[in-house]
């Protein structure tokens, strides 16, 4: 059985960065505190924690009193560095750069736009840790939209600006944006109010959709590794099974079934950003173990 790990799977820079942050403060220490997940894949999770690592959620944030909090690099909203400062807690930052730059980006624009009385639209999962951080910069007043059939929120007769969440599929941002620039033409004509369509997909994101489908067509199988949690993980899974109709997801070794292998003697595992390279070579280690055995 030959197996490949695709090489430019595994952790984006700003996961990196976060998980580093965190095993430079565990050095030494009795514990760090972490707000959230600090990746969306349980099994990296666990593996930091047993290191001392403890993830809380908001809640337990507001009666935190004087301890240490990583913030992972999806972001926060302003209001968590406030009840940060009030309670003496001492922030790691370890927002990706990228999406600090988006955070400061949307906060200039939405003070711009509001006094024309536009809006700020979002593309991105609502809730989704990120997307929060976003809102955020504008008091709240952010639309999110995560389906295409979710636009008739908007007031197409308003000054929009819109900005995608880092990991979407850049595709599906192209085919929303186009659909509200043809709907402000109907409502108000082409010299109606103005549309700002900005470009705010990770670089890193956006490459991999092709890297990864490119990567699966030259497979006989592919096995997805992806946490459950990750939006990145689930487009780029879909890519793949578009790419390759034997395309499996599992979240660990233990995922992975024997019956997949038939009849070829080719696969090729994959991740997402928020997928560890160890976690990738622990699934090729489980097939091979499996397809020796039968």
């Amino acid at each position: 059985m030959n197996i490949e790990i695709d090489p430019r799977s595994g952790f984006c820079f700003g996961v990196v960065n976060a998980i580093n942050q965190a095993e430079k403060e565990l050095q030494g220490a009795d514990a760090l505190h972490c707000l959230g997940d600090i990746v969306h894949n349980s099994e990296e999770v666990n593996r930091l924690e047993k290191k001392g690592l403890i993830t809380i959620d908001h809640k337990t944030l507001e009666n935190l009193k004087g301890k240490k909090v990583l913030l992972r690099a999806h972001g926060e909203p302003p209001e968590t560095y406030r009840i940060a400062k009030e309670n003496g807690i001492q922030i790691v930052d370890a927002t990706c750069p990228v999406v600090l730059k988006l955070q400061t980006k949307i906060k200039r624009s939405w003070q711009v736009i509001k006094e024309k009385g536009g809006q700020i639209v979002i593309y991105g999962k609502k809730g989704h840790a990120e997307v929060n951080g976003l809102v955020g910069q504008t008091d709240g007043n952010a639309i999110v939209i995560e389906h295409l059939d979710q636009i008739s929120i908007i007031d197409f007769s308003k000054p929009i600006v819109l900005f995608s969440q880092t990991t979407m599929s850049p595709d599906s941002y192209l085919e929303l944006a186009e659909i509200i620039r043809i709907r402000m033409v109907e409502i108000v004509g082409n010299d109606g109010v103005p549309l700002t369509i900005n470009r705010s997909i990770c670089g890193q994101v956006s490459n991999r959709k092709k890297e990864v489908e490119q990567f699966a067509k030259k497979h006989q199988a592919i096995v997805f590794v992806s946490g459950e949690k990750s939006s990145n993980g689930k487009m780029l899974y879909e890519i793949c099974k578009a790419a390759n109709d034997r395309t499996y997801m599992v979240t660990s070794p233990n995922g992975v079934n024997a019956d997949w292998f038939k009849n070829i003697d080719d696969v090729g595992i994959c991740g997402a950003t928020s997928t560890p390279v160890w976690l990738m070579q622990m699934v090729s280690d489980q097939i091979k173990k499996l397809t020796i055995a039968s």
